[in-house]
């Protein structure tokens, strides 16, 4: 009997260390991996200047538009701000001529035609520098903008998928520069954050460089490549954050409408936006 006992006691045992031993075994094999975190190219946050390998860019070098960059985006109707223009694919409101794209606002009566460039499904940006270098329009009513749409805006409609407003000149106040971020709220709502930086300078009066620096959770603003920004934002400053995704460009002449009023004859047209190079940067 005890002989028994024992291996009775022994086969039991056995059983239960097999048990034990198969019943880790399935647990290990079901834990998954750990997923690695990669980071998106250019996230951190560098100086302005060591932003040096050029990704893409337009020098308007040709005789006419690159449509495989530029699409013309028509329509009127005011664009939700009350605007006069209608935006059209006209030669004589687009053109490339002498290395640069010329943008040009022009009066027929009461009318006013202009254009609008965008570069919505053929280039998006994200991290990076993009550099504008640009002669705007000044004058009452004068609304020029080089400015960027959340490129998911076809699924996440405006404000939600984000706005970023380079340069805003109202034509009235050629010495003030705007830049602005907006976006909508957890509720939807619209909220806006930007700066209007005052300068002794008459932007129309010649070529300028307005740049922008996106990393994650940041955006920087610059004139003429100056080695510090004049408008930074961040993440803690809104919420939800769509500026961590990509956005597409935009390059337009409004004329009219809430931001600078409409011309009150002070102002003759036509009025351009000429445009010498548009160009994106990342670091190495």
């Amino acid at each position: 009997m005890k002989n028994h006992f024992r291996f009775r006691f022994g086969l039991l045992a056995a059983s239960l260390a097999l048990g034990l031993s198969a019943c880790t075994e399935t647990k290990t094999k079901n834990i998954p991996a750990p997923t690695p975190v990669v980071p998106v190219a250019n996230e951190a946050a560098k100086e302005y200047g060591e932003y040096t390998d050029l990704k893409w860019s337009d020098e308007f070098d040709g005789a006419t538009l690159d449509q495989s960059k530029w699409t013309n985006e028509l329509g009127g109707g005011g664009w939700g701000n009350q605007e006069l223009q209608t935006y059209t694919s006209s030669p004589d409101n687009s053109f490339v001529r002498d290395g640069k794209l010329t943008i040009q606002a022009l009066q027929t009566g009461n009318s006013y035609t202009s254009a609008r460039l965008i570069t919505k499904g053929k280039q998006s940006f994200q991290y990076g520098r993009l550099d504008i270098r640009a002669k705007i329009p000044k004058g009452k009513g004068v609304w020029p903008a080089i400015w960027m749409l959340g490129a998911d805006i076809d699924q996440n409609n405006w404000p939600k998928c984000g706005e970023i407003d380079i340069m805003e000149l109202r034509g009235s106040r050629p010495t003030e520069l705007l830049s602005t971020m907006h976006f909508a709220n957890s509720s939807g709502t619209h909220e806006y954050r930007g700066t209007t930086e005052k300068l002794t300078t008459d932007l129309s009066a010649d070529f300028h460089t307005y740049s922008v620096v996106r990393s994650k959770n940041m955006s920087r603003f610059y004139l003429d490549g100056a080695a510090t920004p004049y408008y930074t934002y961040t993440s803690t400053e809104g919420a939800p954050f769509p500026f961590n995704n990509s956005f597409f460009m935009i390059l337009n002449v409004a004329v009219g409408g809430l931001f600078d009023g409409n011309p009150d004859g002070s102002a003759t047209f036509p009025q351009q936006m000429q445009v010498d190079y548009v160009r994106y940067y990342q670091y190495k």
